[in-house]
């Protein structure tokens, strides 16, 4: 199992060697090798998965004294088959859409570097490894969203997204010196147990070197995984190519999520900093969900959309549902990259569109079918209101047994709550023939993706974290007092039963639109439009740093 582990990063990194030797030979030999490496990838990820299954023990293969390791556990296991799967259908996806593109073998290069380095990372067995990692992640991602040099505006968001991973990269240094200080040791498990066993006796400042250490690789996550503020340089990324685009939002930009659950041990003594992991994930994804309902270009509202799934992301981390933030890291990329990959599709079928919006007078003059109809919206409010509810609730219930006391599975109810609702409002809105069918045929669908999520996701809690009372202890951290929990769910509830029953009406009754724009609908739009005025604040900045520089430089005679 040991020779499997070292060999996923290595396959990769030698199919980059051998189309270096051959960069003047054809296209079609370069694609064939490249695509033929990143198979064999996959195969030896999906079998270091099947041989972990049997086994059951984690394994530390060192090659070097002190760094140098790798480490395979279910966290590594899992995230190196999902990047070799994603990174194998970007390579199949690159050979015709990259065919006419200069730099051919250039770009297949560093598409199979990038591959090296991210399974380095997620494998990496010590602090050392994981730094040189989680850098070159960085390096790589720049040069390949630069791949065409003739793009100015590709050459300047590369170097914004590499900026900013750059100063995500400084607090997980600090942390993994500060470590490596108080431990004695690089090696991630001899490093997790001395934490355990000793978790508050190094300080720092006065604070615990755990909490420090937490809030540190928080930092660094909310760079790579564009949390608020730091989310600028995440929809910009578009003037790259696709397949780039498509790896990226599928793979690199999930890396926040991994790294949090790769120190899971050392958030287990910082729940403050888990409360602030969750608090900036429920801002980002609101705002990245706003966002993208608000864009014109199908590539940039995928882009807002991966920034609300990151904070969806983060808001699980934060309430203690780590092993369900690696299942929607996993389903998101999956999902997300497909999206990227068929990005091409769908702009050429839109401009095949008429444009004619389907109202009532289309479709009676032209399509010639009768008027639909739609549920009653009091009965339409109550079973938006109703049904999520109870079918979350009993799907957590069968599973979970005694989950009214994890208020962490209470938070997540409240978005599957809010989730569910929100797509029997989008069906209430349409006019169908047969509104009752249309509607028992949402809440069946609704019924059977909830089951089979909570089914899979808590299967895939015991395969991740097999110890139980890490995991108890993680939603232990994660929770907060008991009266002002429920104070807060009790307003929060009777928030969304007003609001979804004011929306109903609004609705039923026209109020939803017609009506002249009133100045704080204005407002609100211009803020939206202008994407909450956050890149403008850091163009002021940049703009003021560069004259303060010029003043100095008179000042100081430097020039």
């Amino acid at each position: 199992m040991d020779k499997l582990t070292a060999l996923l990063p290595a396959t990769p990194l030698l199919s980059a060697f051998l189309i270096t030797l051959l960069a003047d030979g054809s296209r079609r030999r370069i694609a064939r090798l490249s695509v033929g490496f990143s198979a064999l990838t996959f195969l030896l990820a999906a079998a270091s998965l099947a041989l972990y299954v049997v086994e059951r023990e984690p394994q530390w293969v060192s090659f070097n004294s002190g760094w140098g390791s790798l480490y395979l556990d279910p966290l590594t296991s899992v995230m190196a088959l999902m990047v070799a799967g994603i990174s194998f259908v970007v390579h199949v996806y690159s050979v015709r859409y990259m065919a006419e593109e200069p730099g051919y073998a250039r770009f297949y290069i560093l598409l199979d570097l990038m591959s090296a380095a991210i399974l380095l990372m997620v494998a990496a067995g010590d602090l050392v490894t994981l730094l040189v990692a989680w850098h070159l992640v960085g390096v790589l991602l720049y040069f390949l969203l630069g791949h065409d040099a003739a793009r100015p505006a590709a050459q300047r968001y590369a170097f914004w997204t590499f900026f900013t991973y750059r100063l995500g990269d400084l607090p997980l240094v600090l942390a993994a010196v500060l470590l490596y200080q108080a431990y004695g040791t690089l090696a991630l498990p001899t490093l997790f147990e001395r934490i355990a066993s000793a978790p508050q006796a190094p300080t720092v400042l006065g604070l615990p070197l755990p909490t420090l250490v937490a809030l540190l690789v928080a930092l660094g996550a909310f760079a790579r995984s564009a949390q608020f503020p730091l989310h600028t340089w995440l929809p910009y990324t578009m003037e790259g190519p696709t397949p780039v685009s498509a790896l990226m939002h599928a793979g690199v930009v999930n890396a926040g999520g991994f790294i949090i659950n790769r120190f899971a041990p050392v958030f287990v003594h910082a729940g403050g900093v888990l409360h602030l992991v969750f608090a900036v994930g429920l801002v980002t994804a609101i705002l990245g969900s706003i966002l993208m309902l608000t864009q014109n270009d199908i590539k940039k509202s995928l882009g807002y959309s991966t920034m609300g799934q990151m904070g969806f992301m983060f808001v699980e981390c934060g309430v203690g549902a780590f092993s369900l933030a690696i299942y929607h890291l996993i389903a998101h990329g999956l999902f997300k990259g497909t999206l990227f990959l068929g990005a091409g599709s769908v702009i050429g079928n839109a401009r095949k569109h008429d444009g004619v919006p389907h109202d009532d007078v289309y479709t009676f003059v032209v399509e010639r079918k009768p008027v639909a109809s739609r549920l009653p919206w009091v009965v339409a409010a109550v079973i938006t209101v109703v049904v999520p509810f109870v079918v979350l609730g009993l799907s957590r219930w069968l599973v979970g047994g005694n989950f009214v006391g994890e208020q962490g599975a209470i938070i997540l109810l409240f978005f599957g709550w809010v989730t569910g609702a929100q797509l029997l409002f989008a069906t209430y809105r349409l006019r169908v023939d047969s509104p009752w069918r249309l509607m028992a045929m949402i809440i069946l669908s609704l019924v059977i993706v909830v089951a089979g999520y909570t089914l899979i996701e808590r299967g895939f809690d015991l395969f991740l974290y097999p110890d139980r009372v890490l995991s108890g202890q993680i939603y232990a951290a994660a929770s907060i007092p008991l009266a002002t929990f429920e104070v807060l769910v009790a307003i929060l509830t009777a928030a969304i039963v007003v609001g979804w029953l004011v929306t109903y009406y609004a609705a039923a009754n026209g109020r939803a639109g017609g009506r002249k724009a009133s100045p704080l609908r204005l407002a609100l739009y211009s803020l939206i439009t202008r994407e909450f005025y956050v890149a403008d604040v850091y163009a002021w900045l940049t703009q003021a740093t560069l004259g303060l520089s010029r003043r100095l430089n008179v000042w100081l005679r430097w020039v």
